[in-house]
């Protein structure tokens, strides 16, 4: 609350007492908001103010914010697909902003003038308890492995929800696990990202995330691991959402923006090439296959930023076509798995697996055991 125009306006009618009990129960108020806010979880975007940036799930969550752009979009929900206007998770809402979301209905309009008036809502308590509900700080319970080498399967999802894709690749990873005497935890709290927890794992294989999954002190946890010498492992949808809110996961561990993927069709047949990574991260797989899947396309080469790449698709093989009106060619260059150092961490990624009978398919089975030992340290893979 702005109190120089209260005080200009009746300085010289109010008792000095008067005044003085104004301006202390106001503040007393700010006080006690902000204390219920601490007791929140510390979520990204908590206390952030409503920006065209903002996902759009947390419109949808926000009564004051989903009547401005109601006023300005009207009827645009009710010519959105389902899954866009889901308010509990997952929800597509969660991988998209809101800006993202009006251009995506044709015709933006004033946009300018929407993102002014969006501005101007408050964000309150309930705003910051409706964002922070799809986060968790709940430590599960789970049994280490007595093994030298051991895994983490992380399947937390607040965006797009993958399903049985899900649950296939954390059976190929056990099954991989198994056959290298690898020990392997599955679990879809983020409440075990702490510096004492991941000390226990050699990587963690991140399982076709999507929407932002960790609080601020998980990240902070995260980020100390990996760059002290821990190892990731993106898989397919771990890398396929269209806005990201934070800058580590997008820059560091993948380095490369999802723009989207074919639709029509969606799954194509295309032939793939190995290439000869520094790293020696793949060191069985044929020259080049086919298979079929759902092929990404990213805003540029992860090469640019710095990865080694391991696989690219050839796209005279199949039809990238566009997204949303959105071309997803990306040339002859065109990674779908690369590896990367950051510090003394490791980070690699695949973006094969969005079919679940992917995950019985030599090829990937072979690049996700070996990206799994890349990352864990294994063979030659130091990062110094």
């Amino acid at each position: 609350m702005n109190l120089t125009p209260v005080v200009t306006r009746f300085t010289k009618k109010l008792h000095r007492s008067s005044l003085k009990a104004l301006i202390g129960g106001t503040f007393a108020l700010a006080a006690a908001s902000n204390a219920f806010a601490d007791k929140m979880l510390d979520c990204p975007l908590r206390d952030e103010p409503f920006t065209l940036n903002t996902p759009f799930l947390d419109i949808l969550l926000s009564e004051d914010a989903l009547a401005v752009f109601d006023q300005y979009y009207p009827g645009a929900r009710d010519k959105m697909p389902p899954i866009f206007v889901k308010t509990e998770t997952p929800a597509f809402g969660a991988i998209i902003a809101v800006g993202v979301a009006v251009s995506m209905g044709g015709d933006p309009g004033d946009i300018d003038a929407f993102a002014a008036d969006l501005a101007k809502v408050q964000v309150t308590d309930a705003d910051r308890k409706a964002r922070c509900a799809r986060y968790s700080n709940e430590m599960p319970e789970v049994e280490l492995p007595d093994t030298d080498k051991t895994v983490l399967v992380f399947t937390k999802i607040n965006g797009f929800d993958h399903g049985p894709s899900v649950t296939a690749a954390t059976e190929a990873v056990q099954a991989l696990a198994e056959q290298q005497g690898w020990g392997v935890v599955v679990t879809d709290q983020p409440g075990i990202f702490t510096t004492k927890m991941l000390k226990n794992f050699d990587a963690v294989v991140w399982n076709n995330n999507s929407g932002d999954v960790l609080t601020l002190s998980q990240r902070k946890a995260f980020e100390k691991y990996i760059t002290n010498g821990g190892g990731f492992v993106g898989v397919h949808g771990a890398g396929g959402d269209s806005s990201y809110y934070w800058d580590f996961y997008a820059n560091e561990l993948l380095g490369a923006q999802f723009i989207g993927h074919p639709m029509e069709p969606q799954f194509q047949t295309a032939k793939l090439n190995v290439e000869a990574a520094k790293n020696g991260v793949v060191k069985d797989l044929a020259p080049g296959w086919s298979m079929k899947d759902e092929w990404y396309s990213f805003a540029e080469s992860p090469r640019n930023s710095g990865a080694d790449v391991v696989v690219t698709i050839d796209e005279s093989s199949y039809d990238p076509g566009k997204s949303f009106g959105k071309d997803l060619h990306m040339g002859e260059d065109h990674p779908i798995v690369w590896s990367r150092c950051i510090k003394d961490g490791r980070a690699f990624y695949t973006a094969i697996g969005h079919r679940k009978e992917v995950y019985n398919l030599p090829e990937p089975l072979k690049i996700l055991r070996d990206g799994i030992a890349w990352a864990m340290g294994e063979g030659e893979a130091s990062c110094k």
